[in-house]
């Protein structure tokens, strides 16, 4: 996923909020990188966040975006500490 972050203090509580929600679905931060410069892409939207994460299956990368906590967690920080969100890649092992 490709991000603007637009409030660090915010996206940090985000982070700390989903965190044991997202272990407890068994998913896991693979890559997770704070991008200074741009030089190529595919969408206007601005990134200056990118980062992969990885589940076991499906199963549980769709049960953790439906959880409750979590998208009580998203609401509060996520939403306004986001101005844009790009998907770069998904894939199923």
């Amino acid at each position: 996923m490709g991000l603007q972050v637009v409030d660090e203090a915010l996206y940090r509580q985000y982070r700390e909020g989903m965190l044991p929600i997202l272990t407890r679905f068994g998913g896991r931060f693979r890559y997770d990188f704070q991008i200074a410069e741009t030089l190529k892409s595919e969408t206007a939207a601005p990134i200056n966040r990118v980062y992969v994460i990885a589940f076991e299956s499906k199963a549980d990368n769709d049960a953790f975006f439906k959880d409750p906590d979590y998208l009580k967690v998203r609401e509060t920080f996520f939403k306004p500490a986001v101005a844009e969100v790009t998907t770069l890649a998904a894939y199923e092992r």
